[in-house]
């Protein structure tokens, strides 16, 4: 049961994760130059017209990693175990993406080859922190509720 529990959190975090990066690309009207809603369907052809435009992958750097983090979070969420280790999954699957698109298309600036590396990483384990922290918090107010209770 936990194996279906946290196959579908991935499955939810990287949708997450997609949903937030094609909002993200779609908030500059000037950076659509395509016809359906997500980039991902033309993708080469939207790279091509965004090659000389290094405020777009600033851009798309930052909303990976908002993405990431907040398809960690989500991923963190629904996991039982181990809420860390998933949420940096991923952040492993989104570099793994990120590198594919690196490797098949020519048009990504250096900055940007070099800066997934930084990205996807740092802010995943952000999002699982930031469950884990929550829910460490809402234990020690319930242990402490507990121990009030009982004076």
């Amino acid at each position: 049961m936990n194996f279906i529990r946290n196959t579908i959190a991935v499955l939810v975090g990287l949708g997450i994760a997609g949903l937030i990066i094609t909002l993200g690309i779609r908030v500059f009207p000037q950076w659509i130059t395509f016809e359906a809603f997500a980039p991902f369907e033309h993708w080469q052809r939207f790279l091509y017209s965004m090659r000389g435009d290094k405020a777009f992958f600033g851009f798309l750097l930052f909303i990976s990693g908002l993405g990431t983090t907040v398809g960690g979070v989500a991923t963190a969420l629904i996991v039982k175990y181990a809420k860390v280790a998933y949420a940096i999954l991923i952040g492993f699957i989104m570099l793994f993406i990120a590198m594919l698109d690196v490797i098949i298309f020519p048009y990504h600036p250096t900055f940007y080859k070099i800066s997934i590396f930084l990205t996807f990483f740092p802010f995943s384990w952000i999002g699982g922190k930031i469950v884990e922290i929550i829910y460490e918090r809402n234990k020690k107010k319930r242990i402490a509720e507990k121990m009030n209770k009982s004076k």
